[in-house]
């Protein structure tokens, strides 16, 4: 059996990837999750669904030596899947330092790990807010790179240039580079979710915290952009979207043995929704009216992004499964299983 080293394997998508892996291969996910922005409580979640116990390091990635601790106990992992770094953007844009200590180390530390102990596949956890500000949409892997707006942005643009460089010298290990929109919704099940560790920076977690009553109101920051109704546009896409779509990629790199040693993927859905839509799209879904207020823009954020998805659908054979309402009914559902339980 194959082993998956799984970094964050207890976060967001972490959790719903191990799962998608533990239903749908024969695969041995191995999980490395320090619980900075997580809980132990995930495994109990991702057990219930499964009915399956895996093993996690409570490792800080930052640490060279408990990092190689991992693949000393495990000198046969044959893949891994790197999503653990901090990903808010107003966090590191008030933050920039620990954004950069901690996504950037983390990623050597894995990656040196990786070559020492000739791991020969390794999928990295990118994001389109490497993209910046962009005057033509959709974007597609070939659109030039803009500024990042945030420090976290551009923690994922040295990712992806250290991946670059790493490829060039080390052709044995082959890496792609997923580049998410925004990940949404929760498992179909409801018991498993996205469990922000303080108060909600992201969308979907300040709508259903609100409609439950664990937060006053959805500040939504600006109306006064160029887009349909002012406010900003995004690709949301499902998370067990996402989680699939990790598996494609260990699957294609496992498959074609000339696959290039560095490439990159988009994973959105296409469309381009704006903050404004998913509020009205929630009310409906739910049926439960919603308390929002506009508040001004919030920096880092970019105005409008939205994935070409022709590439990867080409290149994995992958698309995108779960509609708009289905992430918000999904979403809903785990907020209030939260709350019952």
């Amino acid at each position: 059996m194959k082993k998956i080293l799984v970094t964050g394997g207890a976060g967001y998508i972490g959790s719903h990837t191990i799962i998608e892996m533990l239903e749908n291969t024969d695969w041995m996910p191995v999980s490395a999750d320090n619980f900075s922005n997580s809980s132990d409580v995930t495994f109990k979640r991702i057990k219930e669904i499964t009915g399956k116990d895996l093993v996690n390091y409570q490792v800080d990635l930052c640490n060279a030596k408990a990092t190689r601790e991992i693949f000393e106990k495990n000198p046969d992992i044959y893949g891994i899947i790197h999503f653990a770094a901090y990903k808010s953007v107003p966090e590191s844009v008030e933050n920039p330092l620990t954004y950069y200590h901690n996504n950037i180390e983390s990623l050597v530390n894995v990656l040196t790990c990786a070559k020492e102990f000739k791991v020969p596949h390794f999928i990295f956890s990118s994001s389109c807010s490497v993209y910046g500000n962009i005057d033509k949409l959709p974007v597609n892997e070939n659109t030039p790179l803009s500024k990042a707006a945030s420090p976290y942005g551009y923690t994922k643009q040295i990712g992806e240039q250290l991946l670059r460089d790493f490829a060039k010298v080390t052709s044995d290990i082959k890496t792609v580079a997923l580049r998410y929109f925004n990940p949404v919704g929760a498992h179909r099940s409801g018991k498993i979710g996205e469990v922000p560790a303080q108060r909600p920076n992201n969308l979907v977690p300040m709508i259903t915290q609100t409609a439950i009553g664990k937060q006053k109101e959805v500040l939504i920051f600006g109306d006064d952009y160029d887009t349909r109704d002012g406010t900003c546009i995004r690709d949301y896409i499902h998370v067990c979207d996402i989680a699939a779509a990790h598996i494609s990629a260990l699957k294609y790199l496992d498959r074609e043995k000339n696959a290039p040693a560095f490439s990159i993927l988009n994973l959105g859905t296409g469309n381009g929704v704006s903050v404004m839509e998913m509020v009205k799209t929630f009310e409906k879904v739910s049926g439960t009216k919603l308390n929002y207020r506009i508040s001004g823009r919030r920096e880092g954020d970019v105005m409008a992004i939205y994935s070409d998805m022709a590439l990867v659908e080409k290149t994995l054979g992958w698309t995108p499964k779960y509609n708009l309402d289905e992430m918000m009914l999904s979403a809903w559902k785990w907020e209030q299983n939260m709350k019952n339980s």
